[in-house]
């Protein structure tokens, strides 16, 4: 990941004060175009980064958070987020690795913060950011300041040896 990746995260290390940014062991991040195949190719992404890490245990949590954060993106800020002419902004996935644990993190151009959902029988909507809670040691989102203009939302796994 580039300068731009890591400046665009900053805040979002801040937030975690637990996690010293020097101390980061891998970061990559890939952009996802606005359709909804691109959860699959963040899961593919995802499984591959994970491999390359030597933690593939954690794989089926993982994928599992990256596919409800990529797909709520898509759901919900890329909506209406592109004026007439404009080419739509790409949902952006970012995984980093520090000594103990493993973030993820996903960046959409929509201001409006996830809100888990108080789903009853039979209803979608608020039931991925449960499955998110469920899976991770902690997830939350920030808005990005400046340019571009948008959201992060992250997901923290503790690494297995930590």
């Amino acid at each position: 990941m580039g300068s731009e990746g890591s400046t665009l995260l900053e805040p979002l290390w801040q937030g975690l004060a637990a996690i010293d940014p020097a101390a980061v062991s891998g970061s990559v991040s890939c952009a996802l175009p606005a359709r909804y195949e691109a959860v699959k190719g963040a899961r593919q992404f995802t499984g591959s980064t994970l491999r390359q890490w030597d933690i593939p245990e954690l794989l089926d949590e993982v994928a599992l958070v990256v596919s409800e954060l990529v797909t709520n993106a898509l759901r919900h800020a890329l909506s209406g987020t592109a004026a007439a002419g404009e080419p739509e902004r790409p949902v952006r996935l970012h995984l980093m690795r520090g000594p103990s644990r493993l973030v993820c993190a996903v960046r959409d151009p929509s201001e409006v913060g996830p809100v888990a959902g108080e789903a009853g029988c039979g209803e979608e909507s608020g039931r991925g950011l449960h499955l998110v809670e469920s899976f991770t040691d902690g997830w939350g989102w920030q808005p990005l300041a400046g340019t571009p203009r948008g959201k992060i939302v992250w997901a923290v796994f503790r690494l297995p040896d930590a």
